[in-house]
């Protein structure tokens, strides 16, 4: 399998039970090796008391899109940590998108930097995560199979 394969197949097993992503009505738009964008529209049930999108929405969005690139190497990984700045607001029904990408992955760690943006492409967050591989794989490839007995 290509790396872009592997990649879109992570993402295809992932996606029937990441019940987070898909309740807030996000979309995968497209994951490839380290790379992942997801799309959502803002709900009235996602306004604050300022009229404006909750950040714990954007967060999520954000945090979606790293989740997919993070694993899109057929390794299992999880949040190490993340950090977030707020620079724009957004509104009810507006569009946004999460573009995420790696700026390092080595080893079990890696570090990812997602951008969301509002319909316009106006910067909405900056999102930074550090990833963590953890034991397994979401399928079986001849690099990761399990070798047969007395090798």
């Amino acid at each position: 399998m290509s790396p872009e394969q592997i990649a879109q197949r992570c993402a295809e097993v992932m996606w029937p039970d990441d019940h987070a992503a898909r309740g807030l009505g996000m979309e995968i738009l497209a994951v490839g090796p380290g790379t992942a964008t997801l799309a959502m529209v803002v709900r009235q049930d996602m306004v604050n008391g300022h009229g404006t999108c909750h950040g714990g929405f954007i967060f999520a969005l954000a945090d979606s899109a790293f989740a997919y690139a993070c694993n899109s190497f057929n390794h299992r990984a999880v949040a190490a940590g993340v950090d977030i700045n707020f620079i724009a607001p957004a509104h009810l029904g507006d569009r946004l998108t999460a573009h995420g990408h790696a700026r390092h992955q080595g080893g079990r760690s890696g570090t990812y930097d997602i951008e969301v943006t509002d319909p316009t492409g106006k910067l909405v967050a900056i999102f930074r995560g550090r990833s963590t591989r953890i034991r397994g794989h979401f399928f079986e490839t001849s690099d990761n199979a399990p070798s047969p007995e007395g090798r």
